[in-house]
């Protein structure tokens, strides 16, 4: 019987290191920020299993990195200030190129925009990007402000005339100073990264003048709803936002109309980066992940479920023709010629500017 019993418990004690050995790719990203069928294939094709983790601020994601064994392979920082803060304190993993050949798909002028927090690339190659401008539901706005309203400015929610016309109808800022006060500064005609005493107090100034106004400060994902269902007809946030709300209330078919604002002041430009943590658990996985990503066929369908321009030029033909087509999503040359990327503070600086958002928050 001891006989018969030792093949079979030789295959037990072989397979066990096997199933000990699973490969799971763990991921923290932004909520609704990929296509879940690229990542179903990714799973598909690797064998490697998917653990995705989803955060709604930049700062929960810096707090679980700078806290050290967060467990995760892949994040999706923004450039600045998270990227960049994350790159100085050693807290992510030079990328080995030579395990990410789809690396030459990447745009080399988007990859030079964000090359001055990282220099030589190192450490994050660009996953999607955007601008932070202003979703609008167009009939309300119109009906507030008038016709002849310009509907190109973020006048129409930072004049406290235009705010006091609108919040009836719902106004919302997000929840991101690092995004809000340098379009605030653009707008104010100041340099978006001034720090000085007098930068910052024109800034709350100019936030204090339309407080009481704003129906709420939130996550943009909650925007986004706010926006799809009509529940809010003004909001500060990021392009796609706004745009994946546009899809949605034209599925819902509720009569909701949304426009997106790309202010003609100069819209603030961002890159949200794929990035390895420095302790990550399973670095080859990850390489393989951001490969995986890279290819122009899975960048065009996240872009069309995502709504955000990505980093791959071979994937512009592959993006369904409304997406390509739309401006907001691809902005024009001479839009993007006025765009700025805002630098990180430092440190005392970025201080002031917490103490600022704060009291703005609290309406004091």
């Amino acid at each position: 019987m001891l006989r018969r019993l030792l093949p079979l418990l030789a295959l037990v004690v072989c397979a066990m290191p096997a199933a000990a050995q699973e490969r799971v790719l763990n991921v923290y990203n932004w909520s609704d920020y990929i296509d879940p069928y690229a990542v179903a294939r990714f799973t598909r094709e690797t064998g490697i299993r998917v653990r995705y983790d989803v955060y709604d601020s930049l700062e929960t994601l810096e707090g679980k990195l700078s806290a050290g064994r967060s467990g995760y392979d892949i994040v999706v920082p923004t450039s600045e200030p998270t990227f960049a803060r994350l790159v100085r304190a050693g807290a992510l993993r030079p990328i080995d190129r030579a395990a990410v050949p789809n690396w030459r798909n990447l745009d080399a002028t988007l990859m030079e925009r964000v090359a001055t927090i990282d220099p030589g690339n190192r450490h994050g190659a660009v996953y999607l990007w955007g601008t932070v401008g202003l979703g609008i539901r167009v009939d309300r706005v119109r009906a507030a402000l008038g016709p002849d309203q310009p509907l190109d400015s973020l006048d129409i929610l930072l004049r406290p005339e235009n705010a006091q016309r609108l919040a009836r109808c719902g106004i919302m800022v997000m929840d991101s100073p690092t995004d809000v006060l340098p379009s605030v500064l653009r707008w104010l005609g100041r340099d978006p990264n001034g720090n000085a005493a007098e930068d910052l107090r024109a800034a709350e100034q100019a936030l204090m003048g339309i407080r009481r106004h704003v129906r709420t400060i939130i996550a943009s994902g909650s925007i986004l709803d706010a926006l799809a269902t009509g529940e809010a007809c003004v909001a500060l946030t990021y392009s796609g936002d706004v745009i994946q709300a546009q899809a949605r209330a034209r599925e819902a078919n509720r009569g909701v109309e949304l426009g997106y604002v790309m202010p003609r002041e100069g819209a603030q430009l961002w890159f949200d980066m794929l990035a390895i943590p420095a302790d990550a658990p399973n670095p080859e996985a990850a390489h393989a992940f951001i490969n995986f990503l890279l290819q122009p066929e899975v960048m065009a369908g996240i872009t069309n479920h995502v709504r955000y321009p990505n980093a791959v030029p071979a994937s512009r033909p592959l993006v369904d023709e409304a997406v390509r087509n739309d401006p907001n999503v691809f902005p024009s040359p001479e839009a993007l010629s006025r765009t700025f990327v805002a630098g990180t503070p430092p440190r005392e600086a970025e201080r002031a500017r917490t103490r600022l958002w704060a009291r703005f928050k609290a309406g004091r």
